[in-house]
């Protein structure tokens, strides 16, 4: 027997909003963090970028629904949304853009 208590409707509405709002914000962080840091060509860094944003947001989901608690993934998918947005979009010096 399982010794985990049954979650609540709460917990899984804020788990499935999680895994689709928060697993795609942090899907495009991702997507604009290399979009301006890989060493490539600027298509070829756009379309590696792109292209690993979907096993991102495959494992963003699967994270959501493997922690112990909804308030611990939203912190995180958070966190390193914005960090990885902030990392992206201030370097102005290079000149480069996602």
């Amino acid at each position: 027997m399982s010794k985990h208590s049954p979650l609540s409707r709460w917990s899984i509405a804020a788990r499935v909003l999680a895994a689709l709002v928060g697993g795609y914000a942090l899907a495009y962080g991702c997507t604009a963090f290399l979009s301006v840091y890989l060493p490539l060509a600027r298509p070829d860094r756009v379309t590696f970028a792109s292209l690993l944003s979907f096993a991102i947001w495959t494992a963003a989901v699967i994270y959501v629904f493997a922690a112990r608690r909804a308030r611990h993934v939203w912190l995180w998918l958070v966190g390193l949304t914005l960090l990885l947005c902030l990392a992206a979009f201030l370097p102005t010096q290079f000149g480069v853009r996602p």
